[in-house]
């Protein structure tokens, strides 16, 4: 491994090898935020049929969140039988019929990877990797000598994204 002779060369170094760690990571925490972006799309989703058995007799929210569909609305009733834009719930029996359209099975991992809390297994992982990154921001600080033009322009590039991020953020 490289000689570490100071607070630079530490930077340097486990700037570079953290990076190649963690690029595999930094793949798919990519891939799965560009998915994130058509969440509210169809894209690349396929329609997934489900027919379950819940209990009966439930409310228009908990029916809901029970199949797990967001925004679940009762459209008609014909006796037992309660229609929804996905499909039919029996009152009396619990039976739903109902569609989904759901990511394939490994996109949907990567997503949920973006999307996981403090319960989830891999929560370990986002915060390590969410920590790494910040260790990245302030790293890149020790790659170029403060006296250089390189550094004096990439300081005013990291002014320029955070002015364009704030911006973002506040429209």
């Amino acid at each position: 491994m490289d000689k570490i002779k100071d607070t630079r060369s530490f930077m340097r170094v486990t700037h570079r090898y953290l990076g190649y760690f963690l690029a595999g990571i930094m793949t798919v925490y990519a891939l799965s935020g560009i998915l994130l972006v058509y969440r509210d799309t169809d894209f690349l989703k396929k329609e997934k049929k489900y027919d379950k058995t819940v209990a009966a007799h439930l409310s228009e929210k908990e029916l809901g969140k029970e199949l797990k569909i967001k925004g679940l609305e009762i459209e008609k009733t014909e006796g037992n039988i309660q229609h929804f834009k996905q499909g039919t719930y029996d009152s009396a029996t619990g039976k739903a019929l109902y569609t989904k359209k759901e990511l394939p099975f490994a996109l949907d991992k990567m997503v949920k990877l973006h999307k996981s809390q403090s319960k989830d297994a891999i929560s370990p992982l986002s915060v390590f990797f969410g920590v790494s990154l910040l260790f990245f921001v302030i790293s890149s600080f020790w790659m170029f000598n403060p006296k250089t033009k390189a550094f004096k322009r990439g300081i005013k590039f990291t002014i320029a994204g955070l002015i364009i991020s704030v911006i973002l953020l506040l429209i």
